[in-house]
């Protein structure tokens, strides 16, 4: 017996719904609070699930990082200038406040650091790190995992973007109070402009390359960057679909918020080869869309069955 075109038109819906339901079952980069540093504004608490405090013993916070699964964050590789020697760290998740009470945070030991091999300093590039928590977390309504790009996914110049964290609120002014983490908005700015801010009033000295696995994101005027403190976290992008994506993470800079000095970030699609191979269940950008496309092309289908079956 041949079904019917209402029959496969069900059929179909049904395959779709499940094809959603399966990628909504994998969410990243959807803060479940909803959302809404240099120049930025105190972030509402839960906007940025997976931001990341990392502290070093009496150091207490050195740098920010970003949950991409389960039990592995994505930071930067100057945070962790001995990456064998891992004792001292301890990452916290679900934190706001950096020295105020934050009843939904959890934390963690290091088990191990994972860095591109060649790396030596963030000017030199592959700028990144890979941390293993010793303790898996359990997602929350405050922690949750980014959605990360793969190694095609192009974040074009004029891109407003958010960099998180809790770093000095201008150069040599650190956080004060609690310390509630901070936001600010920033454009992504294309390699060859970086480049030609970064030669201006240059000297040899501090003679700044930006390479091809480096992102920039700023005003040419200044007055909004990332700063000290900052190193390691989130350079995050809205995408069409909801879905925030991180395409950076906080690398170096000449200075706070300078005229012609934009934050310059470690471009992570450039490591998504080495983010798959080391942590498989990391959820990279391009599966995300699939998702909704498959969605959208079944249901298209099953309208043409339907049309089609009327004629």
């Amino acid at each position: 017996m041949v079904p019917s075109g209402m029959q496969v038109f069900f059929a179909l819906v049904a395959t779709a719904v499940a094809l959603m339901q399966t990628c909504d079952a994998q969410v990243c980069g959807r803060p479940p609070l909803g959302n809404r540093i240099v120049g930025g504004t105190e972030a509402r608490d839960g906007s940025w699930p997976w931001q990341v405090d990392i502290q070093l013993g009496a150091s207490g916070h050195v740098c920010g990082g970003s949950l991409i699964s389960r039990d592995w964050v994505l930071s930067a590789a100057h945070c962790f200038p001995k990456p064998s020697d891992v004792s001292s760290y301890r990452l916290y998740m679900g934190r706001y406040q950096l020295n105020g009470y934050n009843q939904f945070e959890i934390s963690s030991s290091v088990s191990r650091v994972v860095v591109p091999d060649g790396y030596s300093t963030p000017q030199e590039g592959r700028d990144v790190a890979l941390v293993q928590l010793r303790t898996p977390v359990s997602w929350t309504d405050r922690i949750q995992p980014v959605c990360l790009p793969d190694s095609d996914l192009q974040f074009y110049s004029g891109t407003l973007c958010y960099v998180t964290g809790w770093g000095d609120v201008q150069e040599g002014v650190p956080l004060s109070g609690i310390g509630t983490l901070r936001e600010v908005e920033v454009p992504i700015i294309d390699q060859a402009s970086c480049n030609n801010m970064y030669s201006l009033q240059s000297s040899n000295s501090d003679r700044v390359d930006i390479l091809s696995d480096m992102i920039c994101a700023g005003y040419k005027e200044g007055g909004k960057d990332s700063c000290q403190g900052d190193s390691g976290g989130p350079l995050v992008c809205l995408v069409g679909n909801g879905t925030w994506i991180q395409a950076g993470i906080v690398s170096f800079g000449l200075g706070c918020a300078q005229q012609n000095r934009p934050g310059v970030y470690a471009k992570v699609s450039s490591f998504a080869g080495l983010i798959r191979s080391t942590v498989p269940d990391a959820q990279l950008m391009g599966q995300a869309h699939i998702c909704g496309a498959e969605g959208l092309l079944v249901l298209s289908l099953s309208l043409g069955v339907v049309l089609l079956g009327t004629l």
